[in-house]
């Protein structure tokens, strides 16, 4: 598969500043960072930001990659800036555990953002509506506050890391010494040690609770759309601040609407007299009936428009418009003087009809191979 051009990856023009850039890096990188996004994808993300500022923040790099894109890639090895902070791992260090690459365990970080998916009805979804919803989401153990240890006690310093949360393991290599840093294994990074554990909670901090939350639905909105809830995801960490709620929406298709952006698209029956003769004809909209004009001689397939009748747009801007598609329905079933009446309509306009009780298969099939003959 190929890959994706690096200034797409990161949203920003060819040419974009050497500040734009790294503007544009951190903020993706913050929101596909494995430590604060919980999606399947979101490691694979990271990825791809990542390697596409490692060659576009590289001034040679950049150079070689704008003249020749992603091929002869042993071109982007050594040297920039992955030499001076380990492939800029220094920039994310930076920004989520604050510089020296060193993360504090008790430092605030805010919660996990939730995804709630809402069926909607057609009409719900056009008009919009008010209403509750339950999610189960984690919450702060009332018992401990949060603290995870047993009410009259307090967690302790991690005696192994020091309340780091890391520790330093030295190894010898064949280019010297080598120092890499793990999270510690006593107390899952944590920096604390619990000896006498909240037993609501077991020491968590948090419990599983549904919370009821009342969500305003706008008007318009379509299924994959979606709306934030802010401060209603999971609560933060040593204090921080809650993710959001992100309300995704699946809308149930309509019996008569056919929907597409805001536009409605409809089909309408006419009799072949309707048609033939015109007439008024009655269509149902999102507000109630309206009349429509049928001119004479229209034909099946003949398209109509009725202008804002569709979907009010979901960002308020302006109202769709209604496609209706007529119809000509055949009538079934005639009796013999409607029948006579249709022979005479095409002997006065000059169509040959067919003898009912002639025309059989063997005629049809002459007629065909005649046809196609000619």
């Amino acid at each position: 598969m190929s890959k994706k051009d690096f200034y797409d990856v990161l949203g920003v023009s060819q040419d974009a500043s050497d500040a734009d850039i790294k503007k544009a890096y951190r903020k993706l990188a913050r929101q596909y960072h494995p430590d604060v996004n919980k999606e399947a994808n979101a490691e694979d993300k990271f990825k791809e930001v990542k390697e596409a500022y490692d060659t576009l923040s590289d001034s040679q790099k950049r150079a070689h990659y704008d003249r020749f894109g992603h091929t002869d890639p042993n071109q982007f090895g050594g040297g920039g800036a992955g030499a001076g902070d380990f492939g800029g791992f220094g920039d994310i260090f930076d920004m989520f555990f604050g510089g020296g690459g060193r993360r504090d365990p008790n430092a605030p970080r805010q919660g996990s953002d939730l995804q709630y998916t809402m069926t909607l009805e057609f009409k719900e979804a056009v008009f919009g509506k008010e209403m509750d919803i339950e999610i189960p989401r984690e919450e702060t153990c009332d018992t401990c506050h949060g603290s995870g240890a047993k009410p009259g006690t307090k967690p302790e310093t991690c005696k192994h890391c020091g309340g780091a949360g890391q520790l330093n393991v030295e190894q010898n290599t064949p280019f010297g010494r080598v120092v890499n840093r793990r999270v510690c294994n006593h107390c899952s990074g944590t920096g604390q040690m619990i000896k006498d554990k909240c037993r609501t909670c077991g020491g968590q901090g948090k419990v599983k609770k549904r919370k009821k939350i009342h969500i305003k639905i706008p008007a318009g909105v379509d299924t994959g759309q979606q709306i934030r809830v802010a401060g209603q995801g999971e609560p933060g960490v040593n204090g921080g601040p809650a993710g959001d709620l992100f309300v995704v929406f699946n809308v149930r298709p309509h019996e008569f609407f056919k929907r597409d952006g805001d536009d409605l698209y409809c089909e309408m029956p006419l009799t072949f007299v309707q048609a033939a003769l015109g007439d008024e004809i009655e269509v149902p909209t999102l507000k109630g009936k309206v009349k429509l004009k049928i001119p004479a001689g229209t034909q099946t397939g003949t398209d109509f428009r009725l202008k804002g009748k569709g979907v009010a747009n979901v960002r308020g801007a302006g109202q769709g418009d209604q496609h209706i598609r007529v119809r000509v329905i055949t009538p079934k079933n005639l009796n013999d003087s409607q029948k006579d009446i249709l022979r005479q309509f095409a002997e006065e306009s000059g169509t040959e009809v067919p003898d009912e009780q002639n025309d059989n298969f063997f005629a049809k099939a002459k007629r065909a191979f005649k046809n196609f003959g000619e």
